[in-house]
């Protein structure tokens, strides 16, 4: 069976014929229309100081996603740890648990755009050993008891009502975010598709005697198109919003501000016609939307990439929902 996620970042360049509070109506009726479909999960990011308005308050968004809602799972892929205070997270992670118990998971990430740890005034060099202070803090202040943090006396409460807390991975574009993931006995979410990463946390695994879970902590299949839209005309598609995938390549290619690239990121895009043959953004009819759920056995849907507006993410979407879901 095909596995389906929807995913939101909100980002509205000066160019899209939208606004922040249409995207975010949008976001939250599209979350809907996904569980009445039965998708599997809804992905949220966070960035900072984007003149877009990429979203930078994930945690917010899912809160009204998972009140919306009633079954569908929300990822936070990735909470950028780093940037907030780690006991007021544990407070506002386990407040969402509990209006919706066991629909939020996180993927934890250290971060990596220079301009974001400048803009918090925090040092970047300090960000894997902040993830790792993190998730250790999260798990002491999940039992609802008081423990001792740094010298202080905490107690967050509530509790959580999933017991020890949502699911907690770690993401990473290196071997020392795979190698820190097994560390903490967390699964491992890489952001590229690199051998070399799964195979460094599978070795600490082993050397730290997970051999038994190694197979569960493995990482999620990810689809190698992050973003598909449905179309009678792909080419009328293309030209209406052409510009909003040039931007959000360009911006994601922008934002790589370390030597080793996420696997979403389409480097050296110069035109249209470059991006459109990098496999990444896939503008395709319902029977090729068909055919390439067979193949990759799932579907990212990211119906708002870079500002489209929602009248034209609904067309594709309700041909989604007409001409391709019910065949796979």
């Amino acid at each position: 069976m095909t596995e389906l996620t929807i995913r939101f970042d909100l980002r509205v360049p000066p160019f899209a014929e939208t606004d922040h509070a249409a995207q975010h109506r949008a976001c939250l009726d599209m979350s809907a229309w996904a569980e009445r479909l039965g998708f599997k999960r809804i992905v949220l990011s966070e960035h900072h100081g984007d003149p877009a308005g990429y979203t930078p308050a994930p945690l917010t968004l899912a809160a009204a996603i998972l009140a919306r809602t009633e079954r569908i799972e929300v990822l936070v892929a990735a909470l950028l740890v780093p940037l907030h205070d780690p006991i007021r997270l544990a407070e506002q992670i386990a407040t969402i648990d509990c209006l919706a118990p066991g629909r939020l998971s996180i993927v934890v990430g250290a971060g990596y755009r220079k301009a974001e740890f400048d803009m918090a005034g925090i040092d970047r060099a300090t960000r894997g050993r902040q993830v790792e202070a993190c998730v250790a803090l999260w798990r002491q202040a999940w039992t609802g008891e008081p423990f001792e943090w740094r010298g202080r006396q905490l107690l967050v409460t509530p509790a959580p009502a999933t017991p020890g807390g949502p699911r907690v991975m770690i993401g990473g574009k290196s071997e020392i975010a795979a190698r820190r993931a097994a560390r903490l006995g967390c699964a491992f979410l890489p952001a590229n598709t690199e051998p070399s990463l799964t195979a460094a946390y599978r070795d600490e695994c082993l050397k730290l005697g997970y051999a038994g879970i190694v197979e569960e902590l493995a990482p999620a299949h990810v689809p190698q198109a992050g973003f598909v839209m449905v179309s009678k005309d792909p080419e009328a598609t293309w030209r209406r919003i052409g510009r909003n995938a040039l931007y959000d390549a360009a911006t994601y290619a922008a934002w790589q501000d370390d030597s080793v690239r996420s696997s979403w990121v389409v480097p050296d895009i110069t035109d249209l016609a470059a991006l459109r043959s990098s496999g990444r953004y896939l503008v395709v009819t319902p029977e090729e939307c068909r055919d390439l759920a067979a193949r990759q056995g799932a579907l990212m849907l990211h119906p708002l990439m870079g500002g489209i507006a929602p009248t034209a993410a609904w067309e594709s979407l309700q041909l989604l929902e007409n001409e391709v879901l019910p065949s796979i």
